[in-house]
């Protein structure tokens, strides 16, 4: 009788946690000094994580710092074990999860490519013939036989990378370890991995880049607090990812970027939210969309001609626009008034994070009059230009005889000599 193939998925996690234990001693010496009892308390990296990944996904995995992805992939790589739960893996596993890992720093490049590969399931023939083809994707021809100890963090990566994908595994694990690569390389990196991914390597990609993750990913889970919140569409993962960085971020102390301390409070903001045209409120935007930025305010006592201000910033913290109402004022309100200030704008912006805030000041003062609400983070996609602000440019060519040769690049004209 034929054996019947494994249907079941690759991957599999059934209600698992992953729980350390935190030491809250006082230095050793102190401790011993004072007899003091060792104090320990629970905490848990990963809480009731369930999901299943078919042969052939690729599925991003995005989240906070200290939200328990990297732990989560350690178990899905068999470095750690679930303290409860279920973890399967199926097939032979290619983990990239930290900079060179697998390698003796002591050994050679060459030398390190066989023991690494070997550990994933190569033979010495099988090494033998795709070693020259590992060492034409790291782009370390020169260096293979030098020991990796002297290797930049770049070489790693390449290395390791380069072994792990040639080895044609069943899972590839990849955690940011490939953000210490440069652009090139990256893109190689991924075109590769869509390439293994088509022959039906499943890929579980842990990053913070959100482009990556969009480009790569149909799917996408968000950790929240070692949680699963999200375990759907990726556009989706990354609108509840920015609102999740909201929430935690305690920036009610914090000053709109150019304006000074706050002067005797004369009003509290109620609202701040970002909307799309029909007026729903969002975190995902469309390059070029045009959206609208609501402030809600109640005035504590008489104010006479509040400003508002608008900045919006990029994930490098750049100033992308900013702008404010009249400084002449914008009327008088009573204490108790309320007002509702609406800012529209369209967005022409490449892909990528941003954060919008907005703020009040007194007229012709720099002191705002308010504390600023949180700022709102939120996503743009559908640009493929590079920079900051899609200019919305195209090319335009036609093929037919070439240009008069000589430097001069500026206006023919057709007038003669006089």
């Amino acid at each position: 009788m034929t054996p019947v193939a494994d249907q079941s998925p690759p991957i599999q996690l059934k209600a698992v946690g992953k729980r350390y234990v935190k030491y809250e001693d006082a230095p050793m010496l102190i401790t011993h000094a004072l007899r003091a009892r060792t104090r320990r308390s629970r905490l848990w990296a990963v809480r009731d994580v369930t999901f299943a990944v078919d042969a052939g996904d690729c599925v991003g995995i995005i989240g906070r710092n200290g939200s328990g992805k990297s732990t989560l992939l350690r178990m899905l790589a068999g470095v750690t074990g679930p303290t409860e739960g279920l973890v399967a893996v199926r097939g032979r596993v290619a983990p990239l999860i930290s900079v060179g890992v697998g390698f003796h720093p002591e050994l050679t490049g060459r030398e390190n490519v066989y023991v690494n590969g070997m550990v994933l399931g190569l033979n010495r023939r099988e090494l033998d013939q795709r070693f020259d083809e590992i060492v034409d994707f790291a782009e370390i021809p020169d260096f293979i036989d030098t020991p990796v100890k002297f290797y930049s963090s770049g070489m790693f990566v390449r290395l390791g990378f380069a072994v792990a994908v040639l080895a044609q595994p069943d899972v590839l694990l990849v955690d940011e370890v490939l953000a210490v690569g440069d652009l090139a390389f990256q893109m190689k990196c991924f075109d590769r991995m869509t390439e293994i991914r088509e022959k039906g390597t499943t890929v579980v990609v842990v990053s913070h880049n959100l482009n990556a993750i969009r480009n790569m990913c149909k799917r996408t889970i968000v950790i929240h607090d070692g949680q699963v919140r999200h375990d759907g569409h990726t556009e989706e993962a990354i609108s509840l990812f920015h609102e999740l960085l909201g929430e935690e971020r305690d920036l009610d102390g914090h000053r709109m970027a150019g304006h000074g301390p706050v002067m005797d409070q004369a009003a509290v903001v109620e609202g701040f939210e970002l909307c799309k045209g029909d007026g729903a409120s969002t975190r995902f935007v469309e390059s070029g969309e045009e959206v609208s930025l609501r402030l809600a305010v109640r005035f504590l006592r008489d104010v006479d001609g509040p400003v508002f201000g608008i900045t919006i910033l990029n994930e490098a913290g750049v100033v992308v626009y900013a702008n404010s109402s009249s400084w002449a004022g914008t009327g008088q309100y009573g204490e108790d008034s309320t007002a509702t200030v609406q800012f529209r704008v369209r967005l022409p912006l490449t892909t990528g994070s941003y954060t919008a805030q907005m703020g009040i000041g007194a007229a012709y003062n720099e002191a705002t009059i308010a504390v600023p609400p949180r700022p709102i983070l939120f996503y743009v996609s559908g640009s493929v230009a590079h920079g900051i602000v899609d200019l919305e440019g195209s090319f335009d060519v036609q093929a037919g005889e070439a240009p008069p040769s000589g430097n001069n690049t500026g206006p023919v004209s057709d007038s003669k000599p006089r």
